[in-house]
């Protein structure tokens, strides 16, 4: 998985699923909860399952936000969508890695059901949406099967603790929510897999969003999730090395491969360490990946 833009989607608009898929988005995530009613869920299931089949815009990863497991829907929505063979299935509310291990066996059934690759569709928790989440977050691992990335939700936890806003006046997450997404940050890059930032609500600025992404990629986030197509550019450019990083990144591994025996270097007057090629090796894996997409 290596997904800077991840767009939603209601799997029950024909035209947004069609302007999502052609947004440029990495990833376009079909949704079947909060943006689909619950009189209109059974149509949007059969709407979202024909989409996929149709196979459109093979450059487009599409994933399926499904409904909470402990709710009344989320087994119905697997049971439709899996067989036209997602990505990735979007869990929201998700507890722990144990939740996941119950919706891979589902799956497992499922795509041997109907041969399907088996673990070829993988899972990405929105892992702080409750309470408990939070305490949880430990509980994934690079042995948790299935696992694609690991996001974060900040309007459903709010809810959960009767938070009155999650957000300064300045725009900036409040202290028990940027706990929450650095959290998020670690368990994903310790589960060895992608740390997804949450989206931002404000879709018309694009200029706080730029900054948003800025700093998220900073920090160790390497995608965002976002609700609207004019996002989307503006989240891939962020996320996307520069020229400049992609060349300064070459020459640090040059260096090292010129000196395998040093510890410590110089490069353009300043000291660089092992901290430095890990990094180094990243982004250039990335620039490929993304050259390659």
């Amino acid at each position: 998985m290596s997904l800077r833009s991840l767009l939603f989607a209601p799997g029950d608009s024909e035209k947004k699923l069609a302007k999502a898929a052609e947004s440029g988005a990495d990833c376009v995530i079909l949704d079947l909860e909060d943006s689909v009613a619950a009189s209109r869920k059974p149509v949007a299931r059969e709407m979202v399952r024909d989409y996929l089949k149709a196979g459109t815009n093979p450059k487009v990863e599409f994933y399926v936000r499904v409904n909470p497991l402990d709710g009344p829907y989320c087994l119905a929505d697997i049971a439709a969508v899996a067989p036209a063979a997602p990505k990735g299935l979007v869990v929201p509310k998700a507890n722990n890695a144990a939740e996941l291990v119950q919706i891979s066996h589902m799956l497992d059934v499922l795509e041997a059901e109907h041969g399907l690759p088996a673990g070829g569709i993988g899972i990405l928790p929105v892992a702080t949406e409750t309470a408990a989440a939070v305490f949880n977050l430990g509980s994934y691992s690079k042995d948790t099967p299935r696992l694609r990335g690991i996001t974060w939700g900040a309007e459903d936890l709010g809810a959960a603790v009767g938070a009155s806003t999650n957000l300064e006046a300045s725009g900036q997450w409040t202290s028990p929510y940027v706990l929450v997404r650095s959290l998020c940050l670690f368990a994903a890059h310790a589960s060895g897999v992608q740390a997804i930032d949450t989206v931002m609500a404000d879709f018309k600025n694009l200029a706080g969003l730029e900054q948003v992404c800025n700093d998220a990629r900073r920090d160790g986030f390497t995608g965002k999730i976002c609700i609207h197509p004019a996002q989307v550019e503006v989240i891939n450019r962020a996320f996307t090395p520069s020229e400049a990083e992609v060349a300064h990144a070459r020459a640090v591994l040059a260096a090292f491969a010129a000196n395998p025996d040093a510890g410590t270097l110089q490069l353009d007057g300043k000291m660089i360490d092992k901290p430095h090629q890990v990094q180094a090796e990243r982004i250039v894996a990335m620039a490929a990946r993304l050259a390659g997409r």
